[in-house]
């Protein structure tokens, strides 16, 4: 006789097979495009308002994953019997005013226009008088690449002007391509992104830090940059007050940093050519800075939300989904619609994992690992939940064996792949590849390396600590679509929708390939819940020294 039952047509029940065995195949088929359809529908909805940490928007947010945790039956994540982690957050409001004069010449500097700037110190103003500015080319210190922007040049109290992204060295045997030794050719490394150029200035002991902002190697337009940067910024109330930073950290348009090189005599083209070499030192412009910044500053206590699934004889051993669940909250400065949705980016991610928890909540038996889902507060603010919970975790890192995290869902049909970012750095990678396979798909790397995604998600916090962590993007090769069909919505949504108020739910949506990427991520994490080794880092991964550090 059964012991338990199967999935049901018209309800969700337990699923095991005819031996008492679980059967993770029958449960991932719970999981429908029209499930996550519903989840998307309600926390992409105007009631929602943007899901901004410290709004009304929060509040509903928490309280809606909190109620479907309970009605899966999962158990409050945190230890303390709630389904949150507080999360102490500063909101920083930043007005600010640029002046910049080149060799007499004054150059108009109109905010979120021409740069955006901030300041992280929570004084209510922050000023930058009259300082002098240095170019220094990516503003990257590599001892591992024999590579030094700054060389013996004190740059303390100057304002930096620097390029985004890692520095472009191109091949010996090939100029037209990138020398795979520096950097990783293509792929982004940490120093590309604008996280460590700011570190660094603080390090310099910079007065302020200018980007210079390229669509290309940023892998965004600079409506990104002005509508992420031109609101609240938030930071992690730190014990002793201000965040290390340098007090002033800005942004500037391509066009303007070419006025401003040509002013002072010299050409963003010729500084990109010199910036690349080894031998490249800082070269001062005949140009003075000041900035104003005028901050207000409020409290914010947000929340991650966590539930957990307690596991079998390895309970204290922990795989972790992660998904954010804020996005950019509402701007009503302008006209029309104010409220920035964030339907993709994330409430499909956080629809993704909540259908997750919710097949595994009907496998009998538990798998052998229990398996937390954390959806993490303020990644827009630059993945402040995942890295709070990294440096606070609930539960133990050298117990957690894996971190699979969901950030955006396929919406445009059934895909012959799933892409990996970072494919390649850990042994994720080859029980991925299995259930690939066994649904009838391959694995393939990310198509824009350079972008340095896998620095921009939330896996990234886990990775830095060490835990091994694997993050997917949308496939590619799309099932009756034609060649071409992928970049092509991709660059539609960089340019209509990523960061705009038009992230909206689209009735031209196909969530099929989104729920079949569901069903592979749930099956991972079966396969790593329920495997007898530990998932590994890859040899020359940076990251394998830290977890073998950590398991020691």
């Amino acid at each position: 006789m059964r012991k338990c039952a199967v999935i049901a047509v018209a309800a969700v029940l337990t699923a095991c097979s005819t031996s008492g065995e679980a059967d993770p195949q029958a449960a991932s088929k719970t999981i429908t495009s029209g499930a996550l359809l519903e989840h998307i529908k309600v926390l992409a909805s105007d009631q929602f308002e943007g899901r901004l940490p410290g709004s009304a928007g929060e509040d509903l947010t928490v309280d809606y994953l909190t109620k479907q945790f309970q009605s899966y039956g999962l158990a409050p994540g945190n230890p303390d019997g709630t389904y949150v982690q507080n999360v102490p957050l500063a909101a920083i409001r930043s007005d600010s005013t640029a002046s910049i004069q080149a060799r007499g010449r004054k150059l108009r500097m109109q905010r979120l226009d021409d740069y955006v700037a901030v300041s992280r110190r929570l004084a209510p103003v922050t000023e930058v008088k009259d300082s002098e500015m240095i170019f220094v080319g990516y503003g990257v210190v590599a001892p591992e690449y024999g590579w030094d922007d700054y060389k013996d040049v004190d740059v303390k109290g100057k304002t930096l002007v620097m390029l985004i992204n890692d520095p472009a060295i191109p091949d010996a045997s090939d100029p037209s391509q990138l020398d795979p030794n520096m950097f990783k050719g293509r792929a982004m490394t940490y120093y590309g992104r604008w996280t460590y150029k700011y570190e660094i200035a603080q390090e310099k002991g910079a007065a302020a830090a200018v980007i210079i902002h390229e669509t290309g190697p940023a892998g965004y337009p600079w409506s990104v940059v002005r509508s992420s940067w031109g609101g609240e910024n938030f930071e992690i109330r730190a014990s002793g007050g201000d965040a290390e930073a340098a007090p002033v950290e800005s942004w500037i348009t391509l066009d303007k940093a070419r006025e401003l090189l040509a002013a002072s005599g010299q050409t963003l083209d010729e500084l990109k050519k010199a910036a690349i070499r080894k031998d490249f030192r800082p070269v001062a412009l005949p140009a003075r800075a000041s900035f104003t910044v005028k901050n207000t500053v409020r409290e914010v206590n947000s929340r991650n939300v966590i539930a957990k699934l307690e596991g079998g004889d390895r309970k204290d051993e922990y795989v972790v989904y992660s998904a954010h669940w804020d996005h950019l909250g509402r701007d009503s400065s302008l006209e029309g619609d104010q409220i920035f949705n964030g339907a993709i980016d994330n409430a499909s991610g956080t629809a993704a994992m909540l259908e997750i928890a919710r097949a595994f909540s009907r496998l009998q038996p538990r798998p052998r690992r229990s398996i937390l889902f954390l959806a993490v507060t303020a990644e827009e603010q630059g993945l402040l939940g995942a890295k709070y919970y990294a440096e606070h975790p609930l539960y133990p890192l050298n117990k957690t064996v894996a971190n699979i995290n969901i950030d955006g869902m396929n919406q445009w049909g059934r895909t012959k792949d799933i892409v990996v970012i970072g494919l390649g750095n850990s042994t994720l990678d080859d029980l991925a590849a299995e259930v690939a396979r066994e649904q009838g798909r391959e694995l393939k790397p990310d198509a824009e390396p350079e972008k340095g995604f896998y620095y921009r998600a939330d896996h990234f916090e886990f990775a830095q600590k060490g835990v091994p962590a694997f993050y997917t993007d949308s496939g590619t090769d799309y099932i009756g679509k034609p060649a071409g069909f992928a970049e092509e919505k991709r660059r539609e949504f960089t340019e209509n929708d990523y960061h705009k108020a038009s992230d909206e739910v689209k009735p031209d949506w196909d969530l099929s390939g989104g729920a079949e990427d569901t069903q592979f991520l749930f099956l991972l994490g079966y396969r790593v819940a329920q495997a007898d080794a530990w998932p590994e880092w890859k040899p020359g991964t940076e990251f394998k020294a830290r977890r073998e550090a950590m398991l020691r």
